[in-house]
């Protein structure tokens, strides 16, 4: 679909089968490239922006034969690239794996997955420019947090999409993080509590543990090293809600360290004082099939080695 420097009638659009499984906002930014990513989540807030006849979430993820309205907006007649003068090199030094189905990205923290309301540019966007001369598929399979580091997964068709995040909510992708938390953790333990997820904002999500409402949370904690200070932990995680590990972390009595979220004040203070300046959590490794067997793990950034180093 063209643009218009004003688009002043109401246009429908059907989603074909290449864009299924794709967020709705990420669809409505590659339609509109001019368009501020602010204007096409106010569309979305406001309900002016229709999937079957029916308001939608940025979160929202196409079906094939999708409906969409599209209302009148105008567009900026100069519109000046998110990317000019930012350099991408970061990003492909970050990539561990591609091949044609599939790219692996050990993600750095302090970058979102996706551009929000708040946030103009994304990992998905930034990789999407960076291979726009040979890539016209990309797509996010899962999520990490913002401040969370470590093998993030995009898929490079449809096809593979459907497929990887099927196994994803099936549980049959396995799924290891590390996490340096408070205290002293020795042993495993296994946190099966449930998690309700409440939106603060358009950006913002808080977790609860909820034995009423909540979804079925599974999180195994191992202690690496430890000491009265803090532990080095290793985390399974056999669901994939929201914020689970900093959830059950903090049900453990064992909160992450400089989690603003989760987290405990006075250790995260100790810890800033010892040079942390991220939330230490890590998406140290992903396993899963598809025609092959794949196992990747993304190394710890010089500076969490450096506070494993000096506390342990």
């Amino acid at each position: 679909m063209s643009e218009d420097k004003i688009n002043n009638k109401v246009r429908f659009l059907e989603v074909s089968e290449h864009y299924v499984g794709q967020r709705i906002d990420n669809f409505l930014f590659r339609e509109f490239k001019t368009a501020p990513r602010s204007l096409i989540y106010k569309l979305l807030r406001k309900g002016q922006v229709r999937v079957n006849k029916k308001r939608a979430k940025p979160e929202y993820k196409l079906v094939a034969g999708d409906m969409l309205r599209i209302p009148p907006f105008s567009l900026e007649a100069k519109a000046v690239s998110e990317f000019k003068n930012i350099d991408l090199s970061w990003l492909d030094d970050a990539i561990i794996f591609e091949d044609n189905k599939i790219l692996v990205l050990n993600k750095p923290a302090g970058i979102p997955v996706h551009a929000g309301s708040k946030t103009a540019l994304g990992v998905i966007e930034a990789l999407r420019e960076l291979k726009k001369d040979t890539e016209q598929y990309i797509e996010l399979v899962h999520r990490l947090d913002k401040n969370t580091s470590g093998c993030l997964l995009f898929a490079k068709n449809s096809k593979t999409l459907k497929e990887l995040q099927a196994q994803f909510k099936e549980g049959k992708v396995k799924k290891i993080y590390v996490c340096l938390v408070k205290g002293e953790v020795i042993g495993e333990h296994t946190v099966d509590v449930p998690l309700k997820k409440n939106i603060i904002s358009d950006d913002d999500r808080m977790v609860t543990v909820d034995f009423e409402n909540g979804k079925k949370a599974v999180s195994i904690f191992s202690g690496l090293k430890n000491s009265k200070l803090a532990s080095l932990c290793e985390v399974e995680i056999l669901t994939g809600r929201t914020h689970q590990i900093r959830a059950h972390a903090k049900n453990l009595n064992h909160p992450i360290a400089c989690d603003d979220k989760y987290g405990d004040k006075i250790f995260n203070t100790k810890m800033k004082d010892k040079g942390l300046n991220r939330m230490f959590l890590h998406a140290k490794t992903l396993e899963f099939n598809l025609d092959k067997k794949y196992k990747f793990t993304a190394v710890l950034e010089k500076r969490l080695s450096k506070i494993i180093k000096e506390i342990f």
